[in-house]
Parts: structure tokens; sequence; C-alpha cells
């Protein structure tokens, strides 16, 4: 708790000092505006644009690029005042911050509830002061939403008599909103949940139902047009912020069409390995690798992951915890710095190294200089230029995913030679 309230207080000090920089809530404007356009224009309105939605452009040309079903939801959070709204967003995401570890404290196996409350909230304290923790908390993300979700869905462990029957509809309402957790469905399909993954599916597909009941127009254009596949619509892919193969991949090509082919080739190797490695898992008896070898394969995958989509790194905070704590001598002090590690690189730095950025709160990323809002290709974009530690800090969350993967891997084989494990009971 004193961990906690150390960090609030440092919050709370950058929102004073940063008030026009981290209160803007960029995205979350935009989430509000398509909730606005779902509330207010009617799907017959002016027959010569193709979607009101889509064709929507917001301050330095940003667009809604979530699915329909996305601003119907968001059509009900725009009746808030805005200030209200803002409020909203930013308790409930530290709330999913705080639930998210506690589930996968509880998928570990710990029982007693203080000790399981103080190792989430030491957790908490921890993973509040990362970029993709803050970056979600500045630009109004939902994120941590989505995850808590997923969690929700994954690490409630045991269902007697089949009483839980709605498993599985928290990944299908957040896959409904961004594509990416698509990706569990077929992990719980090759672990074997078939109900569970009968029910992502079924709830995905409500989702896009809801959504052309809603708002045919645009969800024609979304599904039926192949909206949802334009990822180069919204943003230049190797733009810095895009933390995936395809942005790493790009920016060593040096060119968004030459780097298509092999990004293809590095994203279906990735996403058999990662799946594999997940299921592998998963079937040994170790959820919560299993679950995020599943999120980190989505998360390299992906076209676009943004830097703040990286929130799994909570799980992997508390995992790593874990381990630590189970175990001795060297290989627990191993484990520790591991945890530091990852807590480090996914940082939430002071940009000492920029001499105009007002100390504001940032990633290891930002070495690398940044493109903004641009969409398209050209040589002068910045990415296309980086050297020696703007490129090791400009795709640091894409490298700590492999590496994080490529252990998730070892594990896997060797946790494929031992019997299955039987959660332990950490108190």
């Amino acid at each position: 708790m004193l961990a906690c309230l150390c960090v609030l207080i440092v919050y709370v000090a950058d929102l004073v000092t940063h008030l026009q920089a981290m209160t803007a809530m960029r995205d979350l404007v935009v989430y509000r505006n398509g909730g606005l356009i779902a509330r207010h224009v009617s799907p017959l309105y002016d027959a010569r644009r193709s979607s009101p939605l889509y064709d929507w452009t917001g301050q330095h040309g940003v667009h809604f690029t979530y699915a329909p079903f996305a601003a119907v939801i968001f059509a009900v959070a725009s009746v808030l005042p805005w200030t209200a709204l803002r409020a909203l967003i930013t308790i409930a995401s530290v709330a999913a911050l705080a639930a998210s570890a506690w589930l996968t404290f509880g998928a570990l196996g710990y029982r007693r509830d203080r000790v399981r409350a103080g190792a989430a909230l030491l957790v908490t304290a921890v993973a509040f002061r990362t970029d993709p923790v803050q970056d979600t908390l500045v630009l109004g993300q939902v994120n941590l939403l989505l995850m808590l979700l997923i969690i929700a869905d994954l690490c409630q462990r045991g269902d007697p008599g089949g009483q839980r029957w709605w498993k599985g509809a928290g990944i299908g309402i957040a896959a409904g909103i961004k594509l990416v957790p698509l990706i569990f469905i077929p992990y719980l399909v090759l672990t074997r949940r078939f109900r569970q993954a009968a029910v992502a599916s079924g709830t995905f597909c409500a989702t896009v139902a809801l959504g052309f009941a809603v708002m045919p127009r645009d969800s024609t254009y979304y599904w039926v047009d192949r909206l949802f596949l334009q990822a180069n619509r919204i943003v230049f892919p190797g733009t810095r912020g895009n933390q995936s193969l395809r942005g790493i991949i790009t920016r060593f090509a040096g060119s968004v069409a030459g780097s298509a082919s092999p990004w293809l080739v590095a994203a279906a190797a990735v996403a058999v390995a990662g799946l594999a490695c997940a299921v592998m898992l998963e079937r040994a008896g170790h959820p919560v690798p299993g679950m995020l070898a599943c999120a980190l394969t989505g998360l390299l995958v992906s076209p676009l992951s943004w830097d703040h989509h990286w929130v799994w790194i909570v799980p992997a905070l508390v995992l790593l915890a874990d381990l630590a704590v189970r175990a001795r001598g060297q290989a627990r002090a191993a484990w520790w710095l591991s945890a530091a590690a990852l807590a480090a690189v996914f940082g939430a730095w002071p940009q000492f190294w920029v001499s105009n950025a007002a100390l504001v709160p940032s990633s290891l990323i930002s070495l690398g200089p940044g493109t903004y809002f641009a969409t398209g290709d050209h040589p002068r974009f910045r990415e296309y230029h980086w050297h020696g530690l703007q490129l090791i800090g400009g795709n640091s969350y894409v490298l700590a995913g492999l590496a994080g993967l490529a252990v998730l891997a070892v594990a896997a084989l060797r946790a494929r030679r031992a019997p299955p494990l039987m959660p332990h009971d950490r108190g």
C-alpha cells in the first residue's frame, strides 16, 4: 500500500508539472467522437460518403480505427461530460491494472488474501511506472481494460458443474473492440477448451452483428470492404510507436513495400512457434506462461502494436516475481534481476536525452527520433536513419518481446519432458 501511495504521489506530481502533455487524452477524444457519430449521424446521412465513422478525420489527420462495435460502446460513454469521462477511464484503468495482477497471482496458486493482495499491490506499484501503463493513462486508452477481460477469462481456473458458462465472453468482447485478441481463440482450441473457444467466437460474432444492426454502412465498409486490413491508412507502418515485427522490419528495410514479404514470412513463423509454445506450456500445467506466450505472439505478429499495447508486461512482472520467490540462491537473484531489467526496459523515464522535453515521462523507444502523424512512405522519415543506440532503444519493445518469447520457448521444451504440474499453493 505504501509503494502504491508513493507512485500515485509521483503521478500526481507529473500531472501538475506536465498538465497539458499528460491530460490531453488524444485517443479518448477519438473514441468519444466515434461515439458521437454513432449516436447522432444517421446511417442514411449523405449518400456520397462511404462511411460517416471511418471518413471522419480529427486533429493531425487521426481516424477512428476500431470495429463499429467499439463505436457503439463509446456512444454510451459519450453521454458523460468530458471531465467525468476522463476521470472514469483513468480510475477504471488503474483498477484494471490492480485486478489483473490479483487474478494472475491467483492463477499462480496464491490463496491467502492478505499475501495475494500485498503481492498484487507491489506489482501494481512497479507496473504503474512503466511506459505502456503511463501511455495508456495519458492517451485515455482502453488497453488495461481489454487485458483484464482476457485475464479474467484465462486465469480463473476450475469450473465445477460448468457454472461459469460465460467464460470466453471477455475474449470475444475484447476482440470485438480490437482485433488482436482474436489470437486467443485458436489458443483455446489448441488447448482443448472447446466450449470456451465457442463462447469467445460466438461473442465476437455477436459484436459484429450488433455493429451491423446499429451502423450498417460503417460495418459494411469495415468488414465487407476489408478496411480492417488497411493498417497503412492510419499511420506509416515503420513509425517509432509501432513495436511489432512489421514496425522493426519496415525500419530496417527502409521501405514499406520492400518490407511486406519479409514481414509476412517472419510473422507466420513467429505465429506458429509462439502458439506452439503457448500450447505446450498450458498443457504442461503452466497457464500463466502459456497466456503470456500467446499475448506476446499477438503483439509481435500484429501489423500495428503501439507501445501502449504492451501492458502485458503486468502479468509478466507477476510471473517473474513469483519465480524469484520460489527460487533459491543464485537462481532467485537471477529472477529478481530479470524482473528489474523488464521494468527498466519498459520503464517511464524522464527524457533527459532531449533538451526541450521538460522531463515528461517516456520510454526508451524515444531514443530513436520519430516521425509524427505520418502516412504513406518517404525516404525522409526519421525512423529510416537510426543508428547506434537509436536502433536498440527505438526497437527495444520488439527485441524484449522476442527475447521473452525465446525464454518461454525454452521453458516449453523443458516442460514438455516433465510431468504436468499441479497449481502450487503460495500461501
